[in-house]
């Protein structure tokens, strides 16, 4: 009899705790939620987590926080979501560096692909490739032959081992087949200063940090890495235009939870981050930075996911031939 009511006991405490995580779940959100920024504040992809956190906490009821954690190329963002109790209220807001640096980066302490639950892409933003505005050539092709002709003393800025701005500045120097000087910087705000100022020749970055630099004229852009033309930036060529067109890329983002999320408060932020995206107001200004949102077909698990996977499939060889790597 004894060994029964513990059997019962142990049944029903099972089926209470069962009950009690779908009533929790059910209730999904009940405080706010903290969405990682895995870069500084005031940089491109803190631009576009800052439009959607505002729009989802319309649409969950719950005010979402964006917090900046950067630092190592946003592998210690990416770290704290992994390591962070896997309750729905802790997400991550990376663009293609989740896939990049795991070719980068020697040791990782989380697993790219099976740390993370997925809940959808967000929007992918061209890059605009870059000069300080006294730089002598007045098209890419002449960019090209200046960069060839100059190679060890032409400078290429970046925001950091890992940024966007890092991993364009690669791929234009493995589409030219020439290695350039790079000076890496603390944030995309510095780099940009001593590009407008003329202290480095070089930038490549996403159209949400440098719009607003080209349509004032002080710096000399030369392409958009975009398959179409930018109606912000409709005089600037496409890098297929200019003739490069390997430098065709885009600086993607998504969103993430801890594995393990309870599926409904992924279903809820999905449904979320959907509303969020067809917000009029978040399309008008993502247009106003060049950029749009995914459409709704990209906006689930299953796409992020895809779009992961072949990402780090594809950023390999690059990262491998440039020979850059962080510890």
């Amino acid at each position: 009899m004894k060994i029964l009511n513990a059997v019962l006991g142990a049944t029903a405490l099972a089926a209470l705790s069962l009950f009690s995580a779908s009533a929790n779940a059910a209730g999904y959100p009940e405080r706010q939620i903290t969405m990682i920024v895995p870069f500084a504040a005031g940089g491109p992809t803190d631009t576009v987590a800052r439009l959607v956190a505002e729009s989802m906490s319309k649409d969950l009821g719950q005010q979402v926080i964006v917090e900046n954690v950067g630092g190592a190329g946003g592998t210690l963002g990416a770290a704290r979501v992994a390591n962070a109790e896997a309750d729905g209220y802790t997400v991550l807001l990376h663009h293609i560096g989740m896939a990049t640096s795991a070719s980068l980066y020697r040791k990782l302490p989380y697993d790219t692909l099976n740390a993370f639950d997925y809940v959808g892409l967000v929007t992918d933003v061209p890059m605009t490739l870059l000069a300080r505005k006294d730089m002598p050539a007045t098209d890419l092709k002449g960019l090209i032959e200046y960069a060839k002709a100059n190679k060890d003393k032409v400078t290429v800025a970046n925001a950091g081992i890992g940024a966007a701005s890092h991993l364009c500045g690669m791929l234009f120097m493995s589409s030219i087949q020439t290695s350039l000087v790079t000076v890496p910087y603390k944030g995309t705000g510095p780099a940009m200063t001593d590009l407008l100022g003329g202290q480095v020749d070089i930038m490549c970055d996403q159209t949400t940090n440098t719009t607003k630099q080209i349509q004032g004229g002080t710096v000399k852009a030369y392409a958009v890495t975009s398959p179409a033309r930018l109606n912000v930036l409709k005089d600037i060529p496409t890098v297929k235009e200019a003739g490069l067109p390997q430098m065709e890329v885009g600086i993607w983002h998504g969103l993430y939870t801890p594995k393990g999320a309870p599926k409904d408060a992924i279903e809820k932020l999905n449904k979320a981050l959907k509303s969020a995206l067809k917000s009029p107001s978040v399309a008008a200004r993502f247009a106003e930075l060049g950029t749009e949102p995914s459409p709704d077909n990209d906006v689930t698990p299953a796409a992020l996911k895809a779009k992961l996977e072949s990402e780090i499939a594809r950023w390999k060889p690059v990262i491998q031939a440039a020979g850059q790597y962080a510890d």
